[in-house]
């Protein structure tokens, strides 16, 4: 094989890596966003914190928009004090993340490594939140992120929207 052949593979094999850790902040996001919605367990707590600070740039401008009312947050803890405010009136909630597609705007290699670069990703939202009343609140949307690469760090998320695209309530059923 040619040099330039082995580079291009080289080189599609580390987008590809890119590619699952950019689609893994989003899931991570779910992850730590339900246990942000565990008020009063500390553990739970600082695994959403944390996870938080794992995901997005210490300046991240986070914003919600398109639902009953519009949420923003500037880094990883502001937006981990929206959430908790947000979700703490519910039981329980789960955020299923999907449809994820990444779009690298830009990327640098060095030494057979990414050493810097940005991309696009979009993702679908169903996010269940479950009342005291036995009523559920369903929300569909589309993440809108921007993740630039951070040397020692990885890939992270420095822009995030969630448009809501529909809110709909429902009566629970009994579990049998």
């Amino acid at each position: 094989m040619s040099l330039s052949l082995n580079r291009n593979l080289e080189e599609r094999y580390l987008l590809s890596l890119a590619r699952e850790e950019i689609e893994y902040l989003r899931r991570l996001y779910g992850k730590a966003t339900d246990s942000l919605g565990k008020v009063g367990n500390q553990a739970a707590t600082e695994f959403g914190v944390s996870t938080f600070h794992r995901i997005f740039t210490p300046d991240a401008v986070v914003r919600v928009t398109g639902g009953p009312k519009e949420l923003t947050g500037s880094g990883p803890d502001s937006w981990a004090k929206v959430v908790t405010n947000a979700l703490k009136d519910y039981e329980s909630t789960q955020h299923l993340i999907g449809t994820q597609v990444v779009e690298f705007m830009d990327v640098q290699f060095e030494n057979g490594e990414i050493t810097g670069g940005q991309a696009e990703m979009s993702s679908y939202l169903q996010a269940w939140h479950a009342w005291p009343d036995r009523k559920v609140r369903v929300v569909l949307g589309t993440y809108y992120d921007k993740v630039r690469f951070v040397s020692g760090k990885g890939w992270q998320i420095y822009d995030m929207t969630l448009e809501y695209t529909s809110v709909e309530h429902r009566q629970m059923g009994d579990a049998t």
